[in-house]
């Protein structure tokens, strides 16, 4: 399967990248990284998810990492000051900022780049744009979460500048902050525990991105 973004052509059977025309030497690493981006287009990654995905059962730091996506935006021509291709989500990891096209894609996407809070369990992050997001057990919604313990329609998330707040919405088993059930809107901040059902869920926010308003830490 081929995919083109930018100037660049990824082929991912033959592990072969172009750009402009011609051949781009990548490292396995490097290149194992960038299909794992341009898979996962759409949502931001971890440092964590990344090196448990590149460097399985190995103990890396994350300065290993950061050499790894320094060698990709070199090959891809990104501006590490600016990129606009592999982007930094300071903080947290990084998200893969253009546009792919292929015949065999089926998707296009930009949005997790610009996102700067996520809901994180286990390994997975949910990127949260600015606006409302529902987790519940109805798939569709921002955040699926499968158990017969959560409600369909659970809880209401909303991203509003830098303040993220988090809402029940009549669930039966009831959403957990801080260790407190909440019966108002709580205001969230980077790395508060939310419990909905058997499911233990990390809010997270980019570096200066932290919740700022006042008088609604409700419980």
């Amino acid at each position: 399967m081929k995919v083109r973004f930018a100037d660049c052509t990824l082929d991912l059977g033959a592990r072969r990248l172009i750009r402009q025309g011609h051949e781009t030497h990548l490292s396995p690493k490097a290149f194992e990284l960038l299909r794992v981006l341009v898979d996962n287009r759409g949502r931001a990654l971890s440092k964590s998810e990344l090196l448990e995905r590149i460097w399985p059962g190995v103990f890396v730091s994350d300065a290993s990492l950061a050499r790894v996506v320094t060698e990709i935006r070199e090959a891809i021509g990104d501006n590490a000051r600016d990129a606009r291709i592999v982007r930094t989500k300071h903080g947290f990891g990084y998200a893969f900022g253009a546009t792919v096209e292929g015949p065999e894609t089926g998707r296009t996407g930009t949005d997790a780049a610009d996102c700067t809070c996520w809901i994180l369990w286990r390994k997975r992050a949910f990127p949260l744009s600015q606006g409302e997001h529902i987790v519940g057990r109805e798939p569709g919604v921002a955040v699926w979460l499968d158990s017969p313990r959560v409600s369909r329609h659970h809880a209401r998330l909303v991203v509003s500048g830098n303040v993220a707040t988090i809402e029940d919405l009549g669930s039966k088993n009831g959403t957990i902050v801080r260790g407190a059930r909440i019966s108002l809107r709580a205001t969230l901040e980077s790395g508060d525990e939310i419990r909905i059902g058997p499911f233990a869920l990390v809010f997270r926010a980019a570096s200066g991105q932290a919740t700022t308003e006042t008088g609604t830490r409700s419980r």
